[in-house]
Order: structure tokens, then C-alpha cells, then sequence
């Protein structure tokens, strides 16, 4: 055997490793979900021994006394609070990052040297006032309150990350187009924004994620059961006083689903050229 052969094929063997290391976890969670007992039992390779779906059934079917299914209302919480964020993030973001990267004005370069350092800080460290605003304004308790409190991380990110998108984008583009008679405005929808829709995909996709799996806050500031997002819900599977593993993985992964599916909608935006937009626009 050649000597590229041989590297090629150690090349193979350590991805596979890697690849094996990265879904073990994966697979333990998926044998305690799928687990008709209690706790698994040890073993290298993991996979339940009585498969049944009953920790799923569990988790899903949960209703409150009234009769109100619990799960899908949690459900429905995370997807509009996620997805709210995710609009609010990306519809203030949009125009803010287009008049960073395409106009001069004093405070430009100072107020992307704050968004930066607003990155650096978790948005726990800001519970507190958070949480006095949202008192003051009657917002505790809230879908929109907890939206407005995620959007306050989202936004920041969100134009750190399209006025990057924004700079890529050639100015040649939107000229040529204001010489045919555009004004600004359409350049800037016609033009530029299609050529920065992988851009706004992948960083709607991380706003989402980050209100998707976001627990702190979210504990924090809700209090009704029926407004709790499925992170608090998890919780409540594995507290210190009693922990139903088989149930918290069960939950995990119905929660994964959601965002995968998202990956799996969006991963055409995701891999697409940032200027293919432009040229094809």
C-alpha cells in the first residue's frame, strides 16, 4: 500500500473515531429514553433492554387537571418565544447592520466597539435590572416579556454578525442598480438583501437556538406552568429533591426535533454562497 493510501486511510480512521466519540453520548440518552425500566444498566455498548416508548408517552401526554395538554402548550410557548425573538432580532438587526457597513457618521466605529463588548458579559449577569424593568412595565410573567428580554443578547449578536455580511457585499452591486434608476431603498431589497440571505438565515438560526435553549431567564421570570418553555419543563425531570432520567431523556430528545428540523429547512441558506444572491437577484 502507497504511503497516500496510508494516510488517507488514518485520515478516515480518526474522523470515524472522532465521529464515534461525538454520538456516544447521543446514543446513551436515546437507550435511557427508550428504556421500559429504570436506570440502564452498565455496558459499553448502550441499548436498552426492554425497548418500549412509555417515558415518551409520559413526557408527551402530560395534561393538567383542567385537561389542558400541557406539553403541547409548553411546546407552543417555546416555538413563538424562539421564533419571536428570532423576527425581532433580525428586523432591528437588518437595518441597523446595512447603516453600519454602508454609512460614515460620528459614534459608527464606538458603537460597534459596545456591541462587541456587550458579547462578553452572560445575559444572567443582567437578571436583576431585567427583571425591575419587566416589574415596572407589567411584562413578568409574559411571552412578550421574556421575548424582550432575549432580544436584548439577540439584537447585539445579530448586528455584530450581518454588519460582517453587510462589508462582503460588493457596493458595486446596489451602484449599478441606482444608475438604472433604484433608489436606495430598493437597492437595498432587491440587491443586497438577497445576496446576504444565507447571512440572515444563519443568524435567525442562532437567535432562535439561544431562546430555544435558554433556561435561566426563562426560570426567572415565568411563573405560570402553562407559560414555562420546554427547558423549565426538562428541569423539572432531574430537580436535586427527585430525577426521572428516563423522562428528562425522552424530553431532550423531543426537543432536539424542533431545531433539527430547522437545521434541515434552512441548510440550502446555510451552505449557499453569501454573493450568489446578488448575481442571481
Amino acid at each position: 500500500m502507497s504511503r497516500s493510501r496510508l494516510q488517507e486511510a488514518a485520515v478516515h480512521l480518526v474522523l470515524w473515531v472522532a465521529v464515534l466519540f461525538a454520538l456516544y453520548p447521543v446514543m446513551w440518552v436515546t437507550t435511557q429514553a427508550l428504556s421500559g425500566g429504570g436506570a440502564t444498566e452498565g455496558r459499553i455498548i448502550p441499548w436498552p433492554a426492554t425497548p418500549s416508548l412509555d417515558h415518551f408517552t409520559a413526557v408527551i401526554g402530560r395534561v393538567t387537571d383542567e385537561g389542558v395538554w400541557l406539553f403541547g402548550l409548553q411546546l407552543l410557548n417555546s416555538v413563538v418565544v424562539s421564533a419571536a425573538t428570532a423576527l425581532t432580532a433580525i428586523g432591528i438587526a437588518t437595518p441597523a447592520a446595512y447603516a453600519l457597513s454602508r454609512f460614515r457618521f460620528v459614534g459608527a466605529e464606538g458603537a460597534t466597539r459596545t456591541l462587541l463588548a456587550t458579547q462578553m458579559f452572560p445575559g444572567v449577569a443582567a437578571s436583576i435590572p431585567l427583571y425591575l424593568l419587566l416589574d415596572g412595565a407589567g411584562l413578568l410573567d409574559t411571552r412578550t416579556g421574556l421575548v424582550l428580554v432575549y432580544a436584548t443578547s439577540a439584537v447585539p449578536f445579530a448586528i455584530f454578525q450581518l454588519r460582517g455580511a453587510f462589508d462582503a457585499i460588493p457596493r458595486e452591486l446596489e451602484e449599478a442598480a441606482m444608475v438604472d434608476g433604484a433608489t436606495r431603498f430598493v437597492a437595498f431589497v432587491r440587491v443586497v438583501l438577497p445576496a446576504v440571505r444565507p447571512a440572515l438565515a444563519i443568524t435567525a438560526l442562532f437567535a432562535f437556538m439561544s431562546a430555544w435553549n435558554e433556561f435561566i431567564l426563562a426560570a426567572t421570570f415565568l411563573t405560570s406552568e402553562d407559560l414555562y418553555t420546554l427547558p423549565i419543563l426538562l428541569n423539572r425531570y432531574a430537580s436535586e429533591h427527585d430525577s426521572n432520567f428516563g423522562h428528562f431523556a425522552a424530553g431532550a430528545i423531543v426537543v432536539s426535533v424542533p431545531v433539527m428540523l430547522l437545521f434541515y429547512a434552512l441548510q440550502r441558506q446555510l451552505v449557499s454562497g453569501l454573493t450568489a444572491g446578488g448575481v442571481k437577484g
